[in-house]
């Protein structure tokens, strides 16, 4: 997990990605007939609204926009959500806040790619874009519960899913998002334990990218971001 300050970041951990992919193409790689209404993103932040998968109640697979940050559905308040933008998946079954979610509402969350920071020799961190060579989107594993207040609204919260580097990104950081194949989508939101699934990505090569220290603020979000930066 990471803090964020007022205009950008302390300690990420698998706390920024993109997802700009149109919506034909989100719709036809997870199996969707419709979506909400969603813009291209390239700088997604904790307790923004995003674009998560899961299954429904007849077992279809439906779209729906919430919120980064799990909000268990025992907290007294909210401000829980903030510290839960990550579940490590060491353990995860166990653990108070994502035990209940992890049996029963799983969820996939699309992704044109996600943001990683290396510290480098001068004490600074550069931050990488990790994506796919092919640029199509992928899955991050994810959960979500629905906390309600005692007066107002329900809020629906998500959390993503890490686990050990692979080798690709160990010299980056030693964590990553774990990444579902598109063959283990139905497992990862139906099955009665997808345990076996919570590894470090061993499918397609993973292309890690350079890029500017504008996406340290979460107040740019523009394509530029995935631009590589000169010089690194």
């Amino acid at each position: 997990m990471f803090l964020l300050t007022g205009r950008g970041i302390i300690a990420p951990v698998c706390g920024r990605y993109v997802l700009a992919s149109p919506a034909e193409t989100i719709a036809e790689h997870f199996h969707l007939l419709a979506l909400p209404a969603y813009a291209p993103r390239y700088n997604i932040a904790p307790t923004q609204d995003a674009l998560v998968v899961r299954a429904t109640v007849a077992g279809a697979r439906e779209a729906v926009l919430l919120r980064w940050g799990l909000i268990p559905f025992w907290a007294k308040e909210p401000s829980i959500g903030n510290r839960m933008i990550n579940a490590r998946a060491e353990g995860i079954a166990g653990k108070p806040a994502f035990r209940t979610p992890f049996r029963r509402r799983r969820c996939l969350v699309p992704a044109d790619g996600f943001y990683e920071w290396q510290r480098v020799a001068s004490g600074r961190k550069q931050p990488y874009l990790v994506r796919l060579p092919s640029r199509r989107p992928f899955a991050m594993a994810g959960l979500w519960d629905l906390w309600r207040p005692a007066a107002g609204d329900a809020i629906a919260t998500f959390t993503i899913i890490t686990t050990a580097a692979n080798d690709a990104l160990r010299a980056i950081h030693d964590r990553m998002p774990v990444l579902v194949a598109p063959a283990d989508y139905g497992e990862w939101l139906a099955s009665p334990d997808p345990s076996a699934l919570l590894e470090p990505w061993r499918g397609e090569a993973l292309e890690t990218v350079p890029v500017g220290v504008r996406v340290n603020d979460v107040r740019n979000d523009d394509p530029a971001l995935l631009e590589p930066a000169p010089g690194v």
